[in-house]
């Protein structure tokens, strides 16, 4: 039997967290339909667990469009009434609405920085933070970057941004590191840090 690599615990047995734990997770990410896939996925992510988004996660993707950026920012209330129909998806008025209004904004960045990568970088000076915690007890829910991330975003007239999402959205994107040390993805995130 093969045995299991040392990893953080937060994944627990689940299949589809472990998965993610193992290939995702941490990975620095710069393209910016994937960027807007994570933001969307941790502003729908608000108040419930992350298993349940993963489970969730393909019928998301094939909802919005495949994270069609211009579509969504165009979706009208006929599409926001459709996907509150869709059992498949988190129907949450708000957070659909939210999508949609990220959406025009994140194009507004697009515009502006050239990318929405390029924009969102700059929060870690365009590097991977990589943290030494040696629990998850360590990790902090945010810090000045993420409040710094949060702020700028609302200001440009985005929703469920607040510092917590962020900090997820980081971890997610690679923005951070945030595997414990003893972990084994710890050492192979940080070789894909930093280029």
């Amino acid at each position: 039997m093969k045995k299991e690599p040392k990893r953080c615990s937060w994944p627990g047995t689940n299949p589809q967290m472990l998965e993610y734990h193992d290939k995702i997770w941490g990975v620095p990410v710069h393209d910016d339909n994937k960027l807007f896939e994570f933001m969307v996925l941790d502003a729908f992510q608000a108040g419930l667990s992350w298993a349940i988004i993963l489970k969730k996660r393909d019928n998301l993707r094939k909802a919005f469009n495949n994270y069609d950026i211009k579509r969504i920012a165009k979706y009208d209330e006929k599409k926001v009434a459709e996907l509150l129909s869709n059992e498949g998806i988190i129907r949450n008025k708000l957070k659909i609405h939210a999508a949609i209004e990220n959406a025009k904004a994140f194009l507004k960045i697009q515009k502006e920085f050239g990318s929405f990568d390029k924009y969102i970088w700059q929060f870690t000076n365009g590097i991977s933070l990589v943290n030494k915690r040696k629990s998850e007890s360590e990790i902090p829910p945010k810090t000045t970057e993420s409040d710094a991330m949060s702020k700028d975003l609302q200001k440009r007239g985005f929703r469920f941004v607040g510092s917590k999402i962020c900090y997820a959205f980081m971890q997610a994107a690679g923005l951070v590191n945030d595997h414990v040390v003893g972990c084994f993805r710890y050492r192979e995130v940080q070789k894909n840090c930093n280029i």
